[in-house]
């Protein structure tokens, strides 16, 4: 089974995936990153309340380069305060 990693992008940073995981399909990666980003969302949400915006992306790698990459941007734009 191939094994994929999943670097997760948070603007400019960005944490390499050292260990991977085996999936079976690209469905079911493209699913793993689905949950991973929003996760990474999830955190934004409860974390950033400045308004400030924040993209987030989960780039999915096997052992021959990239796969797929999944984007989120977090924005919060106040009317009035």
């Amino acid at each position: 089974m191939p094994r994929y990693y999943f670097d997760m992008r948070h603007g400019d940073e960005i944490a390499t995936d050292e260990e991977g995981l085996e999936l079976p399909t690209i469905v079911s990666v493209q699913e793993e990153a689905a949950r991973s980003l929003a996760d990474m969302a999830r955190d934004a949400v409860q974390s950033h309340r400045d308004g400030t915006r924040r993209p987030m992306a989960i780039e999915v790698r096997d052992d021959s380069g990239p796969v797929l990459q999944a984007r989120f941007t977090f924005e919060v734009e106040r009317q009035r305060h």
